[in-house]
């Protein structure tokens, strides 16, 4: 999908800030980037932004009932993708990259080379977001399908054995101030966690005593990130969507290891 389709013509600077926030849904692993951007966009602009973050095909249930979204940041492409195919929406745009890491457990001792016999221990316990709620949990799924094309009946295995903890609607909530990921792994709830590496980096700063291993070349799954705009809406909108691709916020995004689109 070309930019300029999303975004639509150019239109007035005047034009491009409305006096209400923009209410902005974004994908709960943008949380820390998008906020500082939003933040910056806001001093730069005059635009205020109401950010709603989570799951995002939670996030895309929501719209589909009716909330009131302008904008859609999600950790794929297929969420705001049912959307626009449903008409209403702009197809999405891809604006970053992530990719899945392994958060694990101090005593938990492992490698690339070593991951999936890992993963495939019967003891060791493996923590997952949920799929189809959140996309970090079908990535997850898709490494289970890389895996079994490795060694047979890996994917049955990994399906049987993952704990769903986060991303779905009745996931417990991590506590005001804890991240879900550092929260999950300092709880013990597993051994380890699939998630994006931004969430995993992120985890271990706040959890230092935990680990995080890269994916092996053979098993790694990458993450495009699709915003989209709601058809019709303020100018103010699709000014903010074509700004997550400039060179301010991605410089941000940077910093917070995501990748270039």
């Amino acid at each position: 999908m070309a930019a300029a389709t999303l975004f639509g013509c150019a239109a007035p600077a005047e034009m491009t800030t409305s006096r209400e926030p923009l209410p902005v849904f974004a994908a709960g692993s943008l949380r820390e980037a998008m906020t500082d951007m939003a933040r910056d966009y806001e001093t730069r602009t005059g635009q205020k932004i109401a950010l709603t973050f989570g799951a995002s095909g939670l996030l895309r249930e929501r719209i589909e009932k009716g909330e009131a979204a302008l904008v859609f940041a999600s950790a794929d492409t297929q969420h705001p993708q049912r959307l626009a195919n449903a008409g209403g929406w702009a197809a999405p745009t891809v604006f970053v990259r992530n990719s899945l890491c392994a958060l694990t457990q101090a005593s938990l001792k492992t490698a690339p080379a070593t991951l999936l016999d890992t993963l495939l221990d019967p003891m060791v316990r493996l923590g997952t977001s949920m799929p189809m709620a959140d996309p970090a949990g079908d990535y997850a799924w898709e490494l289970f399908r890389k895996a079994d094309s490795l060694k047979a009946g890996a994917y049955a295995a990994l399906d049987a054995k993952a704990l769903k903890l986060t991303g779905g609607a009745d996931s417990p909530k991590a506590p005001a101030g804890r991240g879900t990921y550092a929260w999950v792994m300092d709880n013990n709830q597993a051994d380890i966690f699939l998630t994006y590496c931004t969430n995993a980096v992120a985890a271990q700063k706040e959890v230092p005593r935990l680990a995080v291993v890269a994916l092996p070349n053979h098993l790694q799954v990458g993450a495009a990130y699709g915003v989209t705009v709601k058809n019709g809406a303020h100018p103010a909108a699709a000014a903010f969507a074509k700004a997550l691709l400039a060179t301010p916020a991605q410089t941000t995004f940077a910093q917070y290891g995501f990748g270039a689109p």
